[in-house]
């Protein structure tokens, strides 16, 4: 149509190349919040399966470590992780792990983590709870409730290590960190172990009241979908406001635009009333 010819000079060219670039990039990236939106959901399922499943044995869900002390096994496949395992063994208290700096419950204190040292030689790490600082604040050590001797046999979910790992310190017998690293507590340790550690759910002989289980958090992927619909929204707006203003463009050039400012000027006095 001739009332459109203008879209093909320089200047609306340019504004229709910005708009497509801007509405691309929109579409990719609420395609990009879809990917994670699938990822969480999937790693959401997960965490609801390993609570119904039966538990199945560690070696199942993760791969024994074939090093020399200090070593760490193989990380767990994706599909591994919240498998609930059973595994049976005897706790090596002298190389428990704090964990400072967790909260459960809007209370901050201590992990506690705990090697459990398998018939073979090697050790999976075992977080057996929260526990509350001493008193004097959230980075009072806390007294440990000791761990049960002679064979213990755990149930619980495979965690993958945490990211993020700072320092590792020995005091006073234990070992302090404010991350769950496995490799690097590894190092620290006289025998291999495996590549992720086990968050308890149960215990034989069973584990001391004074520990509260580490909740399992669900990921937020209903944030996902909202970035989702808004980057596709957005992306649909950019193209309607486009032909929008085009359209307005196009009716103002044919005279047919009727959003002008009135001149009052023009129009003639109100007669006085009689």
């Amino acid at each position: 149509m001739a009332v459109y010819r203008f879209l093909l000079t320089p200047r609306w060219l340019g504004i229709l190349a910005l708009t497509l670039v801007a509405a691309t990039v929109m579409v990719f990236l609420g395609n990009w919040q879809l990917d994670r939106y699938r990822g969480r959901t999937e790693i959401n399922e997960r965490i609801d399966a390993g609570e119904r499943m039966t538990p199945a044995p560690l070696h199942d869900a993760l791969t024994a470590p074939t090093g020399g002390a200090g070593s760490t096994g193989p990380a767990p496949a994706e599909e591994k992780v919240w498998t609930r395992v059973t595994v049976t063994g005897r706790y090596d208290p002298t190389n428990t792990v704090l964990v400072r700096g967790r909260t459960v419950d809007s209370r901050v204190g201590f992990e506690v983590v705990t090697p459990l040292v398998l018939a073979d030689g090697s050790a999976v790490l075992v977080d057996r709870g929260w526990i509350p600082p001493a008193p004097g604040g959230a980075t009072a050590r806390p007294e440990v409730p000791a761990a049960p001797t002679g064979d213990v046999t755990v149930v619980g979910r495979v965690h993958e290590t945490e990211s993020g790992a700072g320092a590792v310190d020995r005091r006073d017998g234990r070992l302090e960190t404010r991350r769950i690293s496995v490799p690097r507590l590894a190092r620290e340790l006289p025998y291999p172990v495996y590549g992720a550690y086990v968050l308890l759910d149960e215990q034989t002989p069973a584990a001391d009241p004074l520990f509260t289980a580490v909740p399992v958090g669900h990921t937020n992927n209903w944030q996902n979908f909202g970035y989702i619909v808004q980057w596709w929204l957005f992306a649909g707006m950019t193209l309607f406001g486009y032909g929008w203003v085009a359209r307005r463009e196009a009716r103002r050039a044919a005279g047919l635009d009727d959003t002008r400012p009135v001149d009052r000027a023009a129009e003639p006095e109100p007669s006085a009333s009689a």
